[in-house]
């Protein structure tokens, strides 16, 4: 697998042409390639960004979040933490970026199939698939990854269900989350500070576009089935004027 970052003009919010700037760039791409931008790009090139003010930080939470649990319920009140766009992230996943704060996108997925058709279109390429990316921390360790807002063109889960491992037996049921584990790949690459590479072509990805080991289970988890239910149901959420559509 190949994973290359290109550099492109550096945006400026509250709005700027993230398209010219790509065209502008070294990308090129060929049949089967992923493309992974990072969402904040994607942000200023909609507009998603407003004037920083910190004392109108935690209402901005609130309006973008699904769920969130209030800074003063937080050791220090360091950070409020939410559920936005079925993910588990800091500030509804809000940066600060100079005199603003760059929000997610309105729709990521809406977003990222539109990017896809925009690829596939000016650099002449039918079978791609795109995933957009942010990072966050994870739990019990320090630093961050990438993970995947929105992806587009391909089925988001390979299932190892009827799979043989190296012993000869059934696998399981073990099941690969493509987006995610591509995310993390390409947001390592691109880099956590000035170096201005926001979009990332990876070459040669196994599993994705295999039609044979498409999982039908969906993508997204409640939190009543999810793994850690336990963990996150017993804290004080409370609900925010998210859940877009």
């Amino acid at each position: 697998m190949e994973v290359t970052a290109f550099s492109i003009d550096i945006l400026h919010p509250p709005k700027d042409d993230l398209f010219s700037k790509i065209k502008a760039s070294s990308l090129t791409l060929e049949e089967g390639d992923v493309v992974a931008i990072s969402s904040k790009v994607v942000s200023i090139s909609e507009g998603r960004c407003v004037e920083r003010d910190f004392t109108k930080k935690d209402e901005l939470v609130k309006q973008e979040a699904d769920w969130y649990i209030p800074r003063e319920d937080m050791r220090d009140g360091a950070v409020v933490h939410t559920i936005t766009n079925g993910i588990l992230i800091p500030s509804a996943g809000i940066d600060p970026l100079g005199q603003y704060y760059v929000l997610w996108p309105e729709n990521p997925q809406k977003s990222a199939e539109k990017l896809l058709e925009w690829f596939k279109e000016t650099y002449g390429v039918k079978n791609l698939y795109l995933i957009m990316t942010d990072s966050r921390s994870v739990f019990l360790r320090k630093g961050v990854v990438g993970i995947a807002l929105a992806w587009a063109g391909f089925e988001p889960i390979f299932s190892n269900k009827n799979r043989i491992d190296i012993l000869g037996t059934p696998s399981g049921g073990s099941q690969t989350n493509i987006p995610d584990s591509l995310a993390a790949t390409a947001s390592f690459v691109m880099g956590e500070a000035n170096e201005q590479t926001p979009v990332v072509r990876i070459r040669n990805a196994p599993f994705i576009g295999d039609s044979k080991h498409v999982s039908a289970d969906s993508f997204s988890s409640t939190i009543e089935e999810d793994l850690f239910e336990p963990f996150l149901k017993n804290v004080g959420w409370q609900k925010g004027e998210g859940e877009r559509s």
